[in-house]
């Protein structure tokens, strides 16, 4: 028997608010759902963690199953490949049994790292957590005297970071302590800290401080303010030390100023004031300044101007522009550099080494074997230094680092993570595929299965997952969770739609704002093409995104509820015009060079044309399962739970519609890594039972 037939899921009760503007009214029947603090609200979503903890009731064997499989896969005391760093070799291990991280250090003795050095520990995350439900690490960074630790920490998951300070030769940390704080920079005197915080309400990082240790926060002085709603503030230094960076940046023009290390106190002079739609980054090496930009196209190209004359107009060419290979990244080191491009989507790793004119030559490739990966640079925090240690990993490739050596040539690999449990790549394929949107752009995705348990007759259960917005490039790596769909005969499917970033910024802006409907409709085209070339059954078809990823869901469930089978769907921008409506949440007005502005008509009735929440209908839908947390700063919890409440009103078959809130926990839900497991095992078990995959 279905146990959904036993059980009756909660009812929100409906309060009308609509909302008319450019002569349209919007209905909404659940905003009453935002009012955090009321005992009616919270009531509303224990009970649907209720109802949901009895449908999913029948499955716990099955989670507990799937939570020790995926355990048996994670070597649990583990330790992380140690990076040097003036003087000093840093990693981050584990320990079974223990939810977080401990933060280490070892002296350096020479070159290579040496276990038989003592360690210190710097900062062990599972003591911060002790009588915490939640808590997580956010910046962390060590003075350049090595003696101090300044970090920041959220106990909420409301991406509300404090700073503490902590000397590291007493291991105590100071009474130096700041609020809302986002990005932290050292000057070089080991005294100074720049740090910048975020508005109360908006939430957008708006202020520049100087805080020297001992002051009280309330002596630290202000040294600059964003007004540009669009913009948020960041802090950094340049790899050589030589320069603090100070960043404002929207989703579409950024400017950089920058300040002596040296001479903290002194005033940020701009390199290139802002011009809309250009955006830069900033690297310098030996007096001069190394920009990365698209001033003359969206591929980027790298200038050089003096840092005496930094402007616009002295900078001169000095990486062209690939029209055919996007410029992600440009590392800039002592005698070398480092260019970071995406062809047909896939990263590139290009190593030059500077001549003594500050030209470039022996320009190398570093080769990857596989047709899907992942590869990047990896914790390089040394200027002067002869090797670029990058990482690399696949679909059937567990996480490496590597060691390149500029002056051989040669890669050396330092560590692979270790799959215990029995796993052997040689089981699993991977493979790419170009799919024919709607309009003939070719899009990519890439496959993983496992061989023995594949048929190419339509027969599999298949998975798609998806994102595709904010030119984010979604990562193609190994993920041993996963292994417990793949061992069940799952053939996992990532689609690489437009909005996201595999192509550069054209195929970003090629799903956003007034074109954003080609995100939805490539995904689209991608199950079913894949469902075409005997990937999957047309029958089995899952599939999951979260964030702005769950708005790609409920835009795909609307437009195709007959398509998909089961959909999970993760902390989702479902509520789009009520959230873009209203300019004092978190992001909405930042968000307007995303999605487009809805106080405009033009923008207003393009947004509503696809809306998730705005245009549920009543029909059949797929067995779906919507969770969101309490605590989440970005994508609030009432768009889920307004969504799946309405759905209820509209939906007229009997699969399941569930929604399940962490009521500790933030936009990436739990922050123990024994938790986030149960998580995915919840998920899956979900997944699985509604593909009909015997377990």
């Amino acid at each position: 028997m279905n146990i959904l037939t036993t059980l009756t899921p909660p009812v929100a009760r409906k309060e009308p608010t609509p909302t008319t503007l450019h002569g349209f009214t919007l209905e909404d029947d659940y905003r009453w759902m935002r009012e955090k603090s009321s005992p009616e609200v919270i009531a509303y979503l224990e009970a649907e963690n209720a109802y949901t903890s009895a449908a999913m009731k029948p499955t716990e064997e099955l989670q507990a199953k799937l939570y020790a499989e995926m355990l048996s896969h994670i070597k649990e005391t583990d330790e992380s490949v140690p990076y040097p760093q003036r003087g000093w070799f840093y990693y981050v291990r584990t320990v079974e049994g223990s939810q977080y991280p401990i933060h280490c250090r070892r002296k350096a003795a020479g070159e290579k790292y040496d276990e038989s050095q003592p360690e210190e520990i710097l900062l062990d995350v599972n003591e911060l957590a002790v009588g915490q439900p939640f808590m997580s690490l956010g910046a962390i960074t060590i003075s350049p005297d090595n003696l101090k630790l300044a970090y920041s920490t959220d106990n909420t998951g409301f991406r509300q970071y404090t700073l503490h300070v902590r000397d590291l030769t007493t291991g105590k940390d100071l009474p130096d302590t700041a609020e809302r704080v986002g990005s932290i920079v050292w000057a070089a005197d080991s005294q100074t800290l720049l740090y910048t915080t975020e508005d109360e309400v908006t939430k957008r990082h708006d202020h520049l401080w100087r805080h020297r240790l001992g002051d009280a926060a309330a002596q630290d002085v202000k040294v600059y303010e964003e007004t540009d709603e669009r913009f948020n503030l960041g802090v950094g230094k340049t790899r050589d030390g030589r320069y603090l960076l100070m960043e404002a940046g929207s989703h579409t023009t950024s400017e950089t100023r920058f300040l002596a290390a040296d001479a903290p106190e002194g005033e940020f002079q701009m390199i290139a004031p802002r011009v809309d739609e250009q955006e830069y980054s900033v690297e310098h090496r030996d007096g001069v300044f190394y920009i990365r930009t698209n001033d003359v196209g969206k591929n980027f190209r790298v200038v050089t101007a003096a840092v005496e004359t930094p402007g616009r107009e002295a900078w001169k060419e000095f990486v062209a522009l690939d029209a055919e290979a996007p410029l992600e990244d440009f590392d800039v080191f002592a005698s070398f550099c480092v260019s970071t491009r995406r062809r047909l989507g896939l990263p590139t790793l290009t190593v030059a080494e500077f001549a003594e004119d500050g030209s470039l030559r022996h320009s190398r490739e570093i080769e990857f074997p596989e047709p899907v990966y992942t590869a990047g640079a990896h914790a390089n925090r040394e200027f002067e230094t002869h090797v670029y240690r990058y990482s690399y990993t696949s679909l059937v490739s567990p996480a490496s680092v590597y060691e390149y050596d500029v002056r051989s040539g040669g890669s050396e690999l330092l560590k692979q993570q270790e799959v215990p449990g029995g796993f052997d790549s040689a089981l699993y394929a991977s493979e790419r595929v170009w799919v024919e949107a709607t309009d003939g752009v070719k899009i990519p995705a890439s496959l993983v299965y496992r061989r023995d348990m594949f048929s190419r007759d339509g027969s599999n259960p298949l998975y798609v997952y998806g994102y595709g917005s904010y030119g984010y490039p979604l990562p193609i790596g190994f993920s041993s969770s996963r292994l417990s769909l793949l061992d069940r005969g799952v053939v996992l499917a990532y689609a690489h739609i437009r909005g996201g970033g595999e192509m550069g910024d054209a195929w970003h802006d090629a799903g956003k704002m007034m074109v954003k409907r080609n995100t939805f409709t490539d995904f689209i085209s991608v199950a079913e093409e894949l469902v075409a070339k005997k990937y999957g059954a047309r029958d089995r078809i899952a599939i999951e995104g979260g964030s702005a990823g769950g708005l790609l869901m409920g835009a795909v469930v609307n437009e195709r509820p007959d398509l998909f089978r089961v959909v999970l769907s993760h902390v989702p921008f479902v509520d789009v015009m009520n959230t873009m409506l209203d300019a004092s949440l978190p992001l909405t007005v930042a968000e307007y060079e995303e999605w487009g502005n809805p106080n405009e008509p033009e923008a207003f009735a393009y947004m509503r044309s696809y809306s998730p929440y705005d245009n549920l209908k009543a029909g059949e839908y797929p067995a779906m399962l919507v969770k969101t947390s309490l605590n989440d700063s970005q994508v609030m919890y009432w768009e889920p739970a307004k969504y799946v409440a309405k759905l209820r009103t509209l939906k007229k078959n009997d699969t399941p519609l569930l929604l399940h809130i962490n009521m500790d926990a933030g936009h990436g839900g739990a922050s123990g890594r024994y938790d986030y497991l149960k998580e995915i095992a919840f998920d899956y078990a979900f997944l699985l039972r509604e593909l009909g995959v015997e377990s």
